[in-house]
């Protein structure tokens, strides 16, 4: 899969992962219809809610993004999420590649707790996600209450 380790997806994931940059999200679009290549096609400060802004109905696209989420009052925790898109609009053809593709993508943005598979922004609810979150990260302190 080309464009996936591009300096400026490599240089988009360093900055998610870094706790010295504002930036909390990157998202990954198909260049064409038509082929593999993957292009940086946004970063922002604004979390989830703001990625899920930029998730186009028509395609399957790739996103990655930082959590942070408290666990009780004396401790903050940060994981990495991979959303994996498949818009309503997105071509049959498209949806059956992710499943093949989309291991290109795991494996270079491959500091991630969970991925979710999403077809509809509902699917990124954060309460939602930090819920799996907690359940993926084995030290639940919230008592399961999620």
């Amino acid at each position: 899969m080309s464009g996936v380790d591009s300096p400026d997806v490599l240089a988009a994931y360093d900055a998610v992962r870094s706790d010295k940059d504002a930036t909390n999200w990157l998202l990954l679009s198909y260049a064409g219809a038509v082929g593999d290549k993957l292009t940086l096609t946004g970063t922002g400060s604004g979390g989830l809610e703001e990625l899920a802004t930029k998730l186009d109905d028509s395609q399957a696209q790739y996103g990655y993004v930082r959590i942070e989420y408290a666990n009780d009052t004396e401790s903050k925790r940060v994981k990495f999420v991979l959303v994996i898109w498949i818009g309503e609009g997105t071509k049959v053809m498209r949806k059956a590649r992710v499943s093949i593709e989309s291991g290109s993508v795991k494996r270079v943005l491959s500091h991630h707790s969970i991925s979710v598979d999403a077809q509809d922004r509902s699917d990124l609810d954060e309460k939602d996600i930090v819920a799996r979150l907690r359940r993926a990260g084995g030290a639940d302190y919230n008592g399961g209450r999620g």
